[in-house]
C-alpha cells in the first residue's frame, strides 16, 4: 500500500532550494513515528537534503543517473516501473518527496499525511494541492508548535 507523507504550507510550498523552510519538531517527530520500520521512496533531491540515512527505515531513491552512488543500504531505482512492486505491496510504502515525486505518485497513494503548516512562504516547490479533490479528509489534529512557532494541523486523507 502505498501512502504519501509530506508537510505544506497554506500557499503549497514544500521546499527551497532543495531544503525544508521550516524546521518544526512536531512535525518531524510526526514523520518519524510514521515511517519507522517502514520503506520510504524518494527523489534523489530529497535523499541529498536528508541529513544522513534516517535509522529504522529503508531508503529507496529514485534517479535517471545510473551511476549515481548511493551508501550501499539504499535501493536505487532508476525507472517507474520499478516501483510496481512496492505499490502493490500490502505493507505501507512512503512516498515522501519531493516535488516531482508527489506529483507521480498522488494519484497511487491509499493514504496521505499531510502537515498544514498554517503560514505562506516564498519557495521553490510546491505539493499538487489541486489534485486533493481525489481524497476524503478522516481524521485533523490541530496543534501549536512551540518551539517553532507555528500553527500546524495534521491531516489524515485516503482515496476516495
Amino acid at each position: 500500500m502505498l501512502s504519501l507523507i509530506v508537510a505544506v504550507a497554506e500557499n503549497g510550498v514544500i521546499g527551497k532550494n532543495n531544503q525544508l523552510i521550516w524546521r518544526i519538531p512536531k512535525d518531524l517527530k510526526h514523520f518519524k513515528e510514521k515511517t519507522m520500520g517502514k520503506k520510504m521512496i524518494m527523489g534523489r533531491k530529497t535523499f541529498e537534503s536528508l541529513p544522513g540515512l534516517l535509522p529504522g527505515r529503508e531508503h529507496i531513491v529514485i534517479t535517471k543517473d545510473k551511476n549515481y552512488q548511493a551508501p550501499k543500504q539504499v535501493t536505487l531505482i532508476h525507472s517507474l516501473k520499478e516501483i510496481n512492486q512496492y505499490i502493490s505491496s500490502k505493507e505501507e510504502v512512503f512516498i515522501i518527496g519531493g516535488g516531482k515525486i508527489y506529483d507521480i505518485f498522488i494519484n497511487q497513494c491509499e493514504k496521505l499525511y499531510i502537515t498544514w503548516v498554517h503560514n505562506s512562504f516564498d519557495g521553490d516547490v510546491y505539493f499538487p494541492i489541486e489534485k486533493l479533490s481525489a481524497f476524503k479528509e478522516i481524521n485533523k489534529k490541530e496543534d501549536l508548535d512551540k518551539k517553532s512557532g507555528f500553527k500546524i494541523t495534521f491531516s489524515t486523507y485516503v482515496k476516495m
